[in-house]
């Protein structure tokens, strides 16, 4: 596949802009749409935060806010690619009957524009972190890593449910109310420690110890959990594998069935 990609290199760049340009193209707020997303989801996040801190009778610290600040980010570019990604064969019907070229490019375009929204919210949250005075540490360079598996694993679900939306029309409606509720589901608005013996369960989902590595390095200041962050790495690469190959295994079926 990289090697198709490759030689596709120019038609998967002409594709990521083309839906940048009309992600953005006559909105009155620009790019800031990037950052409007996460911010809606931080203040629901310090609602939520604000509640449990008045029942449990422990004031709300700014590193919880800044947990949910930085969790938020990687979050929301997951939720963004998933929904883009998954009609990205369908919205393009036109170029896959009558075009040959690989067809992982339309899925990856997606998930590019996507994570150029995050580019940008990485900016705005690196410019809160600074005013928060959250220190630096050497275990930022974990950040890198952590969200290179959560790209690995964004592409290989993308990369099914784009597939199986082309089957099954009625996927992607159920990709959007997963999406809708899976926030409540991953530690965004919490810590998976406050569960207990029930943190397990949580941190079952990988995008959940992708979620808690990520604040692990950025506001903890210390090393992943290695054990979950290695499980989440593993089901990472698993499901790039696996999502691959029944795109690939489909691919034939497209053009006829479309």
């Amino acid at each position: 596949m990289l090697t198709k990609i490759i030689k596709y290199r120019d038609l998967l760049l002409l594709l990521t802009l083309r839906d940048i340009r009309i992600r953005y193209k006559q909105a009155v707020m620009g790019f800031f749409w990037a950052i409007f997303m996460p911010a809606i989801a931080v203040l629901a996040g310090i609602l939520i935060k604000k509640a449990i801190s008045v029942v449990s009778g422990r004031p709300m610290d700014l590193a919880g806010v800044v947990s949910i600040c930085v969790k938020v980010l990687p979050w929301t570019f997951f939720v963004s690619a998933i929904k883009f990604s998954v009609n990205s064969l369908v919205g393009n019907s036109s170029l896959v009957t009558k075009v040959y070229f690989p067809r992982e490019v339309l899925p990856l375009s997606s998930i590019l524009a996507c994570l150029f929204d995050f580019c940008i919210g990485t900016l705005t949250l690196v410019v809160l972190l600074v005013i928060a005075r959250v220190g630096v540490s050497l275990n930022l360079f974990w950040a890198p890593l952590v969200f290179a598996f959560l790209l690995l694993f964004t592409t290989g679900i993308a990369l099914f449910l784009s597939a199986a939306n082309l089957f099954f029309r009625d996927v992607k409606y159920i990709v959007e109310i997963i999406l809708m509720f899976g926030i409540f589901f991953v530690p965004v608005f919490f810590d998976s420690h406050m569960f207990g013996k029930w943190e397990p369960f949580l941190l079952a989902n990988p995008v959940s110890g992708i979620l808690e590595a990520f604040n692990s390095a950025v506001v903890l200041h210390k090393q992943p959990d290695m054990f979950w962050f290695g499980y989440a790495a593993i089901c990472s690469v698993v499901m790039f594998v696996v999502g691959l190959f029944i795109f690939r295994k489909t691919e034939p079926l497209f053009a006829e069935n479309i």
